[in-house]
């Protein structure tokens, strides 16, 4: 049985490295919403522990857990359910709120507030041989380390172990899970988790093995805790995103913006050829167009100063046959004057007509207009261009290539931006090392987004760090220390963009979730 196991094991090994890998990071994150279950008696003098299991947060004072973990105190009166948290903090009583003991559930209302972070349950079916993580709090691992039952009402981390899913199916007349992370006494009503740190069913037991700890185990799966808790009037946080890594993003990021670059210095260099031949012809038809201005032109100064030259003519002949004594001498002498004066209008717009045709000059003039009217033709400006950097008015819209989602929603975005980095009229965002970004240490949850915005691109970007409560405390602590300047005020942007570098310092170096939106003009 045990070479059985080794092989399995080892095949599973083997076909890892295609899968998805647990990022402690996650699993770190889902740990936080993990609680120890306790069975407390009270014999009138003292409270002490009777049992205990595990069970995990589903709603800000919702416990899931196993319906055998809590048994004891659905047939007790005088037995209650304490709740541990993970994080810190003081324990709290629980009360019952639904029990389903076909299929071993149970849902715990708190009488007191843990600000615990609810789990995402995933939304899609796990895969055979994907790899799984069970966090909880097994019995033997209490008694390796020396404590004793009344020690379990310490705050203390869960157990965290890896296997994987050997495969889905029906037992003891509710659908589960089988896989291979192991659990023992005192992890039940703890969760499956996928890589990403969401639920993909609840541990409930081990299959026998002669007595012994059993090497294969059986959790609930999401298709019975899903209707369970719609059934209890509690809707679960569920993500059926694809479960990806920060470095296959990060590698696809990479990829995407080398293609990007490729993509425009190829695209440069066909417009650079489109304008160059633009500009041959352009420079061909300025040259045909002036030439031809310039021989027009001459050509009618030419017929001016013919035209002037025979009225002239015309006038200096009867000039020298005037009569003075005549009885029309009048008459004629007007019609001299007015043949003198057209003659000198005549040759007044020829010369005009010459100086003003055309010269080399003018060549470059019409090349430029020419192609201003073949760049608005073909479309003008990239319109991801046009206000860039500037004001607009936006919607902003999930791109699930390029996000990983282990938790929050990512509803669209709307928001008004300004060229100084205000948001809304009302949030002001730091510029620093050539970036807008602003940081949110909110008190009621337990993680740091840092948003970022690119008005150039127009892309959005929000990066979710979820902490534990020490570090949470540090970050907030941190926070404290400075007020963030308001919109409009000078300098705020730069001044902004300082003042966050120590809350930015101790953060991890990677997020656990990372939203990013493309941004259009709002309609």
């Amino acid at each position: 049985m045990g070479r059985t196991l080794s092989l399995i094991a080892a095949l599973l090994a083997l076909l890892a490295p295609a899968l998805a890998h647990a990022d402690p990071a996650d699993i770190d994150a889902a740990a936080r919403g993990v609680v120890r279950v306790v069975i407390i008696s009270n014999d009138g003098e003292e409270i002490y522990p009777v049992s205990h299991g595990t069970g995990f947060a589903v709603g800000q004072n919702l416990i899931v857990t196993n319906a055998h973990v809590v048994r004891d105190a659905m047939n007790d009166e005088d037995l209650r359910i304490g709740i541990v948290p993970s994080g810190g903090g003081e324990a709290v009583y629980g009360q019952l709120a639904a029990v389903n003991a076909r299929n071993d559930l149970a849902l715990v209302k708190l009488t007191g507030s843990l600000r615990l972070p609810p789990l995402a349950l995933a939304g899609r079916p796990v895969e055979g041989a994907g790899q799984v993580t069970s966090v909880g709090y097994p019995m033997n691992v209490d008694r390796a380390q020396g404590l004793a039952m009344a020690d379990i009402f310490r705050s203390t981390s869960p157990v965290k172990s890896l296997g994987y899913v050997s495969g889905e199916r029906p037992s003891r007349q509710f659908d589960t899970i089988l896989h291979t992370a192991p659990i023992a006494r005192g992890s039940s009503g703890g969760p499956l988790l996928d890589p990403c740190g969401r639920v993909v069913g609840v541990n409930s037991f081990g299959a026998d093995n002669e007595g012994g700890d059993a090497e294969f185990f059986f959790a609930v799966s999401n298709r019975e805790l899903v209707p369970f808790l719609r059934a209890n009037d509690v809707e679960p946080k569920l993500n059926d995103s694809v479960c990806r890594s920060l470095e296959d993003l990060d590698a696809a990021e990479q990829e995407r913006l080398e293609r990007e670059q490729m993509e425009a210095m190829q695209s440069l260099a066909q417009r650079a050829e489109e304008t160059r031949e633009l500009r041959e012809r352009a420079l061909l038809k300025a040259q045909l167009s002036v030439a031809q201005d310039r021989e027009d032109r001459m050509a009618l100064a030419f017929v001016l100063l013919l035209a002037a030259f025979g009225i002239g003519l015309w006038g200096w002949s009867r000039h020298e046959r005037f009569d003075a004594e005549a009885e029309d001498a009048e008459l004629h002498r007007r019609k001299i004057n007015i043949a003198f004066g057209i003659a000198a209008f005549l040759v007044v717009v020829a010369l005009i007509a010459f100086l003003t045709r055309p010269g080399l000059d003018e060549i470059d003039r019409r090349v430029a207009a020419e192609m201003q009217e073949g760049a608005t033709e073909s479309g003008g400006e990239d319109p991801l261009a046009v206000n860039s950097g500037g004001d607009a008015e936006l919607v902003c819209r999930l791109l699930p290539e390029r996000s990983r989602i282990t938790s929050a929603e990512a509803p669209d975005i709307e928001f008004d931006w300004t060229a100084e980095g205000c948001v809304n009229e009302r949030t002001q965002y730091g510029y620093a090392s050539g970036s807008w970004s602003r940081v949110f240490v909110p008190n009621e949850e337990d993680a740091v987004s840092v948003n970022s915005f690119d008005p150039d691109r127009r892309v959005f970007r929000s990066e979710r760090y979820l902490l534990p409560r020490s570090a949470m405390s540090e970050a907030r602590e941190a926070r404290s220390r400075y007020s963030a300047p308001k919109c409009g005020e000078e300098g705020a942007a730069s001044q902004l963009g300082d003042l966050q570098g120590e809350v930015l310092g101790q953060l991890p170096h990677q997020p656990n979730e990372r939203l990013v939106y493309q941004c259009e003009a709002r309609h």
